[in-house]
């Protein structure tokens, strides 16, 4: 019994004396827990739309005083023709619109009855099929007070268009997630577990002193790894669209092309994370729980990104998976150009040379 509590007190002196370790214990479960109750929600608030408002007339001015009322949507602006609303799909900015045709008091005075359209952006199915719930619901809620106060009943019909997803599959939201989340894990996690074994081995000592370029030394470790993340794209993309119907509307190169600036990244990071670690374990850990739980939270595949505090809204623009979640659905779903994706590209490939010059500066070409 002595010798066993000797080695639980070892035990508990290399615990506590390792800060890294501490870290992984304590710090990352806190952090888990602070970002899953702020991101966990099904609630969507504060959407960013726009109403094309023909009628303007006292019944689609108070609908339109209850929505900009709801803490679920957000106004951008009020537009006047159906042009600017498809620009405005088209550049991201909005997820759902509001169309109120000319004579709508007339209509629901004369006719008993008037008609809305509402427009939504079914890239994401799950989050369109709630934000037309929540402007049918608040509509329905005028019609109630109308009812209330007149003996004659009104209806108010709601005509709703889904937009790039007409037939709300999951895949269409769940594949470009994927992708980012699969290529960030695997060339993170193994860039850093590759370098860590070397230096497990004792063979990072001898690969060092060997007339080879040290920097040659990494770049050539990773080069596989950039070759093979290419591999497991195009087997995502095949089984994409072979298995779960889902079309490329757009560019295969943009796409591609887009894909290598995000795997140069994530090696990059890899070979950040194998400065700091000394073991394969350790490596592993760090790349799955530093890469997994961001990705998975502030790419927006999986929540929405408006539904969190606007400091972790702002903290989502440093992860280049955000970035790329929104080219490949540009991209792939709505079958844009790089017109269109210009910005996001070029935050992309600022931050993967960012991350590569970093990598190799950071990265120690003597043993301590």
């Amino acid at each position: 019994m002595k010798q066993f509590l000797s080695f639980v007190r070892k035990e508990f002196y290399h615990v506590f004396r390792d800060s890294k370790t501490l870290l992984m214990l304590f710090g990352l479960p806190i952090v888990q827990i602070v970002l899953f109750g702020f991101a966990l929600t099904n609630e969507i608030k504060n959407s960013k739309i726009v109403i094309c408002d023909y009628a303007k007339d006292e019944a689609t001015q108070q609908i339109i005083s209850k929505i900009e009322a709801s803490r679920n949507f957000e106004i951008q602006k009020t537009l006047i023709s159906h042009k600017q609303i498809e620009e405005a799909f088209k550049e991201g900015n909005i997820k759902l619109a509001i169309i109120f045709p000319a004579n709508f008091n007339k209509d629901l005075l004369h006719l008993n009855k008037a008609q809305v359209q509402i427009i939504a952006d079914a890239s994401d199915p799950n989050t369109a099929n709630t934000l037309t719930n929540y402007a049918t619901n608040i509509i329905m809620d005028y019609q109630q007070e109308l009812m209330k106060n007149n003996a004659m009943p009104f209806r108010i019909v709601p005509e709703l268009r889904m937009l790039y997803n007409p037939e709300l599959k999951g895949a269409t939201n769940f594949v470009p997630g994927v992708m980012a989340l699969v290529l960030m894990l695997i060339c993170v996690m193994m860039t850093a577990v590759s370098v860590v074994k070397e230096k497990e081995t004792g063979t990072m000592e001898v690969l060092l002193v060997s007339p080879f370029n040290p920097f040659l030394v990494i770049i050539s470790k990773a080069k596989p790894y950039l070759v093979l993340s290419l591999i497991n794209l195009t087997v995502i993309l095949i089984l994409s669209v072979t298995l779960l119907d889902m079309p490329i509307n757009g560019s295969v190169l943009l796409l591609f092309g887009a894909s290598t600036l995000l795997i140069i990244a994530a090696l990059s990071l890899g070979l950040l994370i194998s400065n700091v670690t000394q073991s394969q374990q350790s490596a592993m850990l760090l790349a799955m729980m530093g890469m997994m739980l961001p990705t998975m939270l502030f790419t927006g595949f999986m929540f929405p990104l408006e539904n969190m505090p606007v400091a972790l809204q702002v903290l989502a623009n440093i992860f280049p998976s955000k970035w790329y979640y929104i080219i490949v659905k540009s991209i792939m779903i709505k079958g844009l150009g790089f017109s269109a994706i210009w910005k996001e590209t070029l935050i992309l490939a600022g931050m993967t040379v960012f991350l590569l010059a970093m990598g190799l500066k950071k990265f120690k070409i003597r043993l301590e």
